[in-house]
């Protein structure tokens, strides 16, 4: 089974596989993928019985996180991603925000790290008027991938 869809292939995906199960969904850029982001996506695994992974594509990390990065392309990151056995999908979007993702798949849990717990996060209140929950991973906070850069330059 491709573990890499677009958002159209996996609501047909989900259509069929859903049949009370819980779909979980986490997003993020993933440029150099590190312990902290397999951490993360074992622990949002452990909530629900699929989980989605939207990753951002290479213009959105860029205006994200500036001109340097990513570091790997879209497709490369989400290879990486998709490789790992507790990720069931994979969805490359352009938007800087996963908001028409997330009204798109409609998943039962939105994860984010707990450095979302001060932060804005507009896709809260798209989760919440369908009846979603939002769940906060702690993160451990020795990772980052702007860390990592920063000590290799």
């Amino acid at each position: 089974m491709e573990k890499i869809v677009s958002a159209k292939e996996m609501n047909n995906k989900l259509a069929s596989a859903r049949n009370g199960k819980t779909v979980v969904f986490t997003n993020g850029c993933f440029d150099m993928l590190h312990p902290g982001h397999i951490t993360c996506l074992e622990r949002a695994c452990e909530l629900g019985d699929l989980l989605i992974v939207g990753i951002n594509s290479d213009d959105s990390v860029r205006r994200l996180k500036g001109p340097d990065r990513p570091v790997f392309n879209e497709y490369a990151r989400a290879r990486m991603v998709a490789a790992l056995a507790c990720v069931d999908g994979v969805i490359i979007y352009s938007e800087d925000s996963p908001v028409n993702l997330i009204k798109q798949i409609k998943p039962d849990i939105h994860v984010k790290g707990s450095d979302y717990l001060e932060k804005p996060m507009p896709e809260r209140e798209v989760v919440k008027a369908y009846g979603g929950e939002v769940v906060l991973i702690e993160l451990d906070g020795e990772w980052s991938t702007s860390g990592l850069l920063k000590r290799m330059r």
